[in-house]
């Protein structure tokens, strides 16, 4: 009996001590939290604290919309850290999550860990004698932001999640601890009302930008509140009766099953209010200005670095957010193909191993700027058919070079966002038509499959991520210009505005004018003229299902392998059929183009109701009954 006592004693101090843990909310060391907020210098660290819970989205280790969707397909078994991919080739569970972010495990930052630190600096803040109250209202606004930041990436991975509006204060028991998750509601309002008491306080730019570049904006707190409030909207949170039954111990319902329409409207608001501050901090649309050290660029290599740089040319005028804590030379290493300058293949720096499936290479559309499947004058059936490059594809396909017919008479996104066997690579120190080198991928050439991990299994390359300045050197040396992860760019803002503009009006003019003045730059023609002149369905973009339909491929397409989809797919509760279909590439290990370009299955994704929202940890919610999982993994 004695050691039946024992052992509940131990486990109620091993259950006490996770229950802390679990969202640790309670501070660790008074005395040294009071020391922080003694001088300004000391208050400031603890700000930079804040900061750096920012989940590393240019990573490929850490960003979960990168490798847990169907944008990128990796060597596997894996040979590098990639938790996502274990995800999306349906290997998540409730004992050890991937990308946990909800306690700080397998690659997953400990959001809730963050928001306590958050709480800490709003607590003590005031204290610090030796700052301006100006100071002061800036940082407190910057901290409020991030701990909003922090609840709304937890929310796209969770569902309802418990707020941590404050901390517990020390002598709080343990049934204090056991939080409840809000419903969904209740998350996205506490979370906007953090970002409006934070997104005028905010800079309207930033005055020092040698030491102060990556910190919070005013355009950067309007443009997430209009993210979020655009999610809110999303048949994922609004009217979905899937969640009808997702009800806590209490019998709360976390989900609000009715659709309300006024969401779309408070999105729309949201959007218009963000591009007004984006606008008038002299946010625009980025164009490529070569350099005159450069030379002359042909007018098809200007529309490709238009493309390009918009995300990979440094704090550039499309950019709202860029994150220092995450820069992308991983990102920009994995995409460099090994072999592309055939003369340093035994350079194995550049691995080039994020792979495009080919239902991303079909997404993109035509160059008439419509999809592939209902261009009049492109022929689908045969796609995947040899084609031979002449002088006419020169700025794309190689000349004389025999690739799928799949790779021609594509739109400058394509060229620019993927490289390919037969395609033209910009960069390397070669801007011509002349100089550029050809990818060469078959089974025996420069970029072919030789290493365990330095190739790509679907052969097909992540170039967009790739500075065009970036140059494979003698040895291991690689060259990177290295460049904060872009979180937000105005073009998303774009097409979140036009598609709630859209659920709310229809295809009106305005939504139409922010579509086209992404396809502007993207050099392909106005909807209205790609539909009308080459669709099969032409009338698509005068109807809202119609419009909807073109704002979601073309935010696949602007966006490709920025992070976005994954998120989207879900929001619209599109991936359940988005992700329920194979994975494919061609066939890598044949010398001959008749047997190269013949596609084959790589794995069969699968995606269920349940996949929607990822597991919490189950010793989470055995710890804390309170916190029940979510359908489908308990």
């Amino acid at each position: 009996m004695k050691a039946i006592h024992l052992l509940i004693a131990v486990v109620t101090v091993a259950l006490l001590a996770s229950c802390k843990k679990y969202l640790d909310i309670v501070p660790d060391n008074v005395a040294t939290i009071e020391n922080a907020f003694t001088l300004r210098k000391e208050a400031e660290k603890y700000l930079f604290t804040c900061y750096s819970y920012l989940p590393s989205n240019g990573n490929i280790t850490n960003n979960p919309a990168f490798t847990a969707g169907d944008e990128l397909s990796l060597v596997y078994p894996l040979t590098f850290t990639a938790p996502g991919y274990e995800i999306a080739r349906g290997n998540q569970n409730k004992v050890t999550p991937y990308l946990n972010y909800w306690d700080g495990e397998s690659s997953g930052k400990d959001l809730y860990g963050g928001i306590r630190d958050c709480n800490i600096f709003l607590d003590n803040i005031s204290k610090v004698p030796d700052m301006t109250e100006e100071e002061k209202a800036r940082w407190i606004a910057e901290v409020k932001f991030l701990k909003a930041y922090y609840h709304f990436y937890l929310l796209r991975m969770y569902g309802p999640i418990p707020l941590i509006k404050s901390n517990l204060p020390v002598d709080a028991d343990k049934e204090q601890a056991k939080v409840y998750r809000d419903p969904v509601d209740s998350c996205f309002n506490y979370i906007v009302e953090l970002l409006d008491e934070a997104k005028d306080v905010l800079p309207a730019v930033i005055a020092d930008p040698a030491s102060e570049l990556g910190r919070l904006t005013q355009a950067i707190a309007y443009t997430l509140k209009a993210k979020v409030l655009v999610t809110a909207a999303s048949p994922l949170f609004n009217g979905n009766t899937d969640y009808s039954n997702f009800k806590d111990n209490r019998g709360v319902a976390l989900f609000n099953t009715t659709y309300d329409a006024s969401k779309w409207q408070r999105a729309v608001t949201a959007c218009k209010e963000a591009l007004d501050i984006c606008t008038a901090a002299g946010l625009k649309l980025y164009y490529f200005t070569p350099s005159a050290s450069e030379g002359n660029f042909s007018a098809n290599m200007k529309q490709q670095l238009n493309i390009r740089n918009s995300i990979n040319e440094r704090w550039n005028t499309e950019l709202i957010w860029g994150n220092t804590n995450s820069m992308t030379n991983q990102l920009q290493t994995y995409s460099v193909p090994r072999g592309l300058d055939p003369s340093l293949i035994t350079n194995t720096t550049p691995s080039g191993r994020l792979a495009p499936p080919l239902k991303i290479v079909e997404l993109f559309y035509s160059k008439n700027g419509v999809p592939i499947t209902e261009d009049k004058t492109w022929n689908y059936p045969n796609r995947y058919a040899l084609r031979t490059g002449t002088r006419n594809d020169s700025s794309f396909i190689g000349n004389s070079y025999q690739t799928a017919q799949l790779n021609f008479d594509r739109e400058p996104r394509f060229y620019a966002s993927l490289g390919f066997d037969g395609g033209v690579w910009l960069g390397q120190g070669k801007y011509t038509e002349a100089t550029a080198f050809v990818l060469m991928a078959k089974a025996g050439q420069a970029a072919s499959a030789v290493t365990v991990a330095a190739y790509s299994t679907t052969g097909y390359w992540t170039k967009k991520y790739v500075h065009y300045q970036d140059v494979i050197g003698s040895g291991t040396t690689l060259s990177i210009q290295n460049y904060a992860w872009p979180e937000m760019r105005l073009s998303d803002l774009y097409l979140l505005y036009a598609e709630a503009l859209n659920e709310v009006e229809g295809p009106t003019s305005e939504v139409l004018n922010y579509l086209n003045q992404i396809r502007q730059r993207a050099g392909i023609p106005t909807v209205e003229a790609a539909w009308t002149q080459f669709s099969t369905n032409p009338g698509a973009y005068t109807t809202k299902n119609g419009m909807r339909a073109i704002i979601h491929r073309e935010r696949g397409i602007e966006l490709a392998f920025e992070g976005s989809r994954l998120w989207d797919l879900k929001r619209w509760k599109e991936a359940i059929t988005a992700l329920n279909a194979p994975i494919t590439g061609w066939t890598l290990d044949q010398s001959s183009a008749a047997g190269y370009y013949q596609p084959r299955t790589i794995f069969v994704q699968n995606f269920s109701l349940k996949d929607y929202f990822w597991p919490i940890k189950d010793i989470n919610t055995i710890i804390n009954r309170n916190l029940v999982q979510n359908p489908g993994w308990d």
